[in-house]
């Protein structure tokens, strides 16, 4: 029996929180969040505490896909949405999601309601609704911006997971080094975002920084509520293994052992400075 929680069309301040929680039980009763089950191994390198996350049912996400019928597949991010995934409009341009596959628990996309493309360049707009999540629940929240640093589709959102990453542990793995200075890949890193005329203006300094003003330049964008990163790219993969913004706050996912056993031998931080194009790499 499946149950029936009605989602709000929008969130009052203080409630969204709970109506991700909500909706996150739904979903998993219904059959409708499909979450990849990893199993989490501690890779130090560098002075940092790496997460990675070995997939150990990768397969679920292929025999949840429906069957080719020769129709190209409906955009998972434009309305009508999946009702058990659907948490919330953010007024007036975002709607909230369940991440259909998630890693994470409680994994949030914040899709544009009307189609942009991933590869432009994020907006004013774009940063009050985003800043409108992060009040809600602290959170890593991310950007993926393009096929080369890491997004998957090709409608533009955004992204957040709740922190820490790593249960009893700082926000994320990254925190120490941050705080620091000391990151060995190229990046630029900014305070935090505070308002959306002042999270823009940052963003679009930190792009220029790292040289990836021009919309269709790859990089990444990490946000929590103590700093802000940009990170250029200039590959998606380092051998076989995908990295996206989540690796840049130290935190990795693998397919299998094998993978894990390539990452301890070259070390994560080595990873994240070669799909930079960092010195070192």
């Amino acid at each position: 029996m499946r149950l029936m929680v009605e989602p709000s069309p929008t969130f009052e301040r203080g409630t969204l929180w709970r109506a991700i929680v909500e909706r996150t039980a739904h979903a998993l009763a219904s059959g409708a969040l499909v979450p990849i089950r990893t199993e989490v191994e501690h890779v130090e390198h560098e002075g940092v505490p790496f997460l990675v996350r070995v997939v150990s049912n990768l397969e679920r996400k292929a025999k949840a896909a429906p069957p080719p019928d020769g129709k190209p597949p409906k955009n998972p991010f434009l309305p009508p949405y999946e009702e058990d995934l659907f948490v919330s409009l953010v007024q007036p341009a975002h709607a909230c999601l369940l991440n259909k596959f998630n890693v994470f628990d409680y994994h949030l996309l914040l899709v544009t309601q009307a189609y942009e493309d991933q590869d432009s360049l994020l907006t004013p707009a774009d940063f009050d609704a985003l800043l409108t999540c992060m009040a809600e629940f602290d959170s890593l929240a991310f950007y993926n911006g393009g096929r080369l640093a890491g997004a998957s589709q090709p409608h533009k959102h955004l992204q957040l997971v709740p922190v820490p990453l790593d249960p009893g542990g700082l926000r994320t793995p990254m925190d120490e080094a941050i705080a620091r200075g000391r990151l060995p890949f190229r990046h630029a890193l900014g305070p935090p975002l505070k308002d959306p005329a002042q999270a823009h203006a940052l963003y679009r300094d930190l792009l220029r920084q790292v040289g990836c003003e021009e919309p269709g330049t790859p990089y990444n964008l990490l946000a929590t509520r103590e700093w802000t990163l940009v990170v250029p790219r200039t590959q998606e993969t380092f051998e076989s293994i995908s990295l996206n913004s989540l690796a840049f706050a130290g935190s990795l996912l693998v397919k299998n052992r094998e993978q894990l056993e390539r990452v301890r031998a070259v070390g994560p931080m080595s990873l994240l400075r070669a799909v930079t194009g960092s010195s070192g790499a």
